[in-house]
């Protein structure tokens, strides 16, 4: 085999998106703290403008990548989200209940614990949704890390519960984090979802014309107070997914952007908001309010809630466990939920304005998941040897 064709099956692993997230928090860590950390700062604060005609758009760096880059990943979030309700895991209300309820229990304890370390700090409440949020790439490729020894049935329920914790930082995100709206910026998005909708409806099967008047949607969306990611995830929606006998627009698009999202805009995210000056930092530090509350919240919080609230689902006979999946296990994929790190970070970055409030959510976020993915891994790794392999039958509803 050739050194490219071994190259191909290596970015092929399911492992490999959450491996270049940490080496890009690495190397943004690294930065920050050697002499390149003036290049880093520099770097990111760097004015980038575009411009057509009269109008244009500038902004630092660090906002295209926090408001471009990261709209493109909420998109293709979109996508899967779409796919996965019309034709995967949450398609009928049976496969959908337990990890959405998990994902429920996943959002409210974490926030209720971050709220209740910061009550003496009301400053901080903003923050309370930053535990709440679950790292799809970082979970997955600690699941494939593991291998084949996971079953299958524990990879979907924890797949379906990532996609159904990201649907529901969206809804925070455009519930709470919002400036104030542009009434005209929110008609022109607006105008442009009704068109989106009409050629849809028509069967309109082009991508072309949906992604440009994405374009001015993502613009207006911007420019109207409301946080421009939100406008990627409206687009996809819009993206038709049943297409006849022709190929489907949406499973194009998917297919096409995954690699771009898993090896460059994570990556980059990452890269540009991962850096926090470790310099002076104490033990007293690490114990504040703010990065113990989010830490607390990953790691406590997100197990805690999705084994409470899957338990008392399947007590009252709601839901069932999967076929051959044990409660230990649960609490495994529970324990990996705790890996926030990219959605975290970037709610973070809408709850906060300051430099040292933003240094204290990095260092909650990034301890937080590095316990989270220890101590899920290695549950995972105990409770899935051979003897531990056999769990419940699934319960009857």
């Amino acid at each position: 085999m050739s050194g490219i064709n071994r190259l191909m099956m290596l970015l092929k692993h399911e492992a490999v998106p959450g491996v270049l997230l940490v080496l890009a928090a690495v190397v943004a860590l690294v930065a920050e703290n050697s002499l390149l950390a003036a290049l880093y700062d520099r770097l990111l604060s760097t004015p980038v403008s575009v411009t057509v005609g009269d109008v244009g758009l500038a902004k630092p760096l660090l906002l295209w990548i926090n408001d471009g880059l990261m709209a493109v990943f909420f998109f293709l979030v979109g996508l899967e989200i779409k796919r996965e309700v019309r034709r995967g895991a949450l398609s009928t209300l049976r496969a959908a209940s337990l990890p959405a309820i998990a994902a429920v229990g996943g959002m409210v304890v974490p926030a209720a614990i971050y709220a209740v370390i910061n009550l003496d700090e009301p400053e901080n409440l903003a923050g309370w949704a930053i535990p709440a949020a679950t790292d799809i790439a970082f979970a997955l490729a600690a699941l494939a890390l593991l291998g084949s020894r996971i079953p299958v049935a524990l990879k979907i329920f924890l797949l379906a519960l990532a996609i159904l914790d990201d649907l529901g930082a969206i809804i925070v995100i455009a519930l709470f984090y919002t400036a104030d709206l542009s009434v005209s910026g929110l008609g022109v998005a607006a105008v442009g979802l009704v068109l989106l909708t009409i050629m849809n409806r028509v069967g309109v099967l082009r991508i072309a014309p949906y992604l440009l008047i994405g374009l001015v949607i993502w613009v207006a969306v911007l420019e109207s107070g409301v946080h421009a990611t939100l406008a990627g995830v409206a687009i996809a929606f819009m993206i038709p997914l049943e297409s006849g006998d022709k190929p489907s627009p949406l499973l194009r698009l998917e297919h096409a952007l995954h690699p771009w999202v898993a090896f460059f805009i994570l990556p980059v995210f990452a890269f540009a908001n991962a850096g926090v000056s470790l310099s002076g930092i104490s033990v007293t530090d690490l114990a504040a309010s703010l990065p113990l509350g989010i830490a607390a919240g990953l790691v406590v919080g997100k197990p805690v809630g999705v084994l409470a609230f899957v338990w008392v689902a399947v007590r009252l006979g709601w839901t069932a466990l999967p076929e051959r999946v044990s409660w230990p296990q649960i609490y495994g994929v529970a324990q990996l939920a705790g890996i926030g790190f990219t959605m975290s970070l970037f709610i973070g970055t809408l709850a906060f304005s300051g430099i040292e409030q933003q240094a204290a959510v990095r260092l909650g976020v990034l301890g937080g998941s590095i316990v989270s993915i220890a101590l899920g891994m290695a549950a995972l790794a105990w409770f899935t040897r051979p003897e531990h392999s056999v769990g419940p039958a699934p319960m009857k509803v």
